[in-house]
């Protein structure tokens, strides 16, 4: 995603966006290739030029694969609906990306999980034990001056 923070004129048009793709994905399209998908976020370019949608899929790798086909093979559809329900003087081209960041999550997770990690929490007597270190000590480099 870019770094640059979207004005918030390109914020209420992203999730505009969103909120269509993601009540057409649930309603209108019935696409068989397309599973289990979720919509991380949309980018539009400030020219309304074009859109990155990004999106998550659940499933092996050859159902991200034809997911992402079957919404491509939707793109035409989904942008006139875009263009119906949204008054854009220009109706961004949409290109459907795999936003892994999800993925990514569920690995730590398991990792965490594999490891006994997760199973701490703040009741957990050495995280107490280490905030007792530290707040005592918040200004203890005062004294030195």
């Amino acid at each position: 995603m870019s770094s640059k923070a979207p004005s918030y004129r390109m914020r209420r048009i992203n999730e505009a966006i969103k909120e269509i793709i993601g009540t057409a994905l649930t309603q209108d399209i019935k696409d068989p290739r397309i599973g289990f998908v979720t919509l991380t976020g949309v980018e539009t370019a400030p020219d309304l030029s074009h859109a990155k949608v990004f999106v998550s899929v659940y499933g092996k790798q050859a159902e991200k694969d034809a997911t992402l086909e079957g919404l491509r093979a939707a793109r035409a559809y989904l942008q006139r609906l875009i263009g119906d329900e949204l008054p854009l003087r220009r109706i961004p081209a949409l290109d459907f990306v795999y936003d892994a960041s999800v993925d990514q999550g569920m690995r730590i997770q398991a990792l965490l999980k594999s490891s006994g990690a997760d199973e701490l929490g703040p009741e957990d007597e050495s995280v107490e034990n280490a905030s007792d270190d530290v707040s005592g000590n918040d200004f203890a480099w005062e004294e030195d001056e």
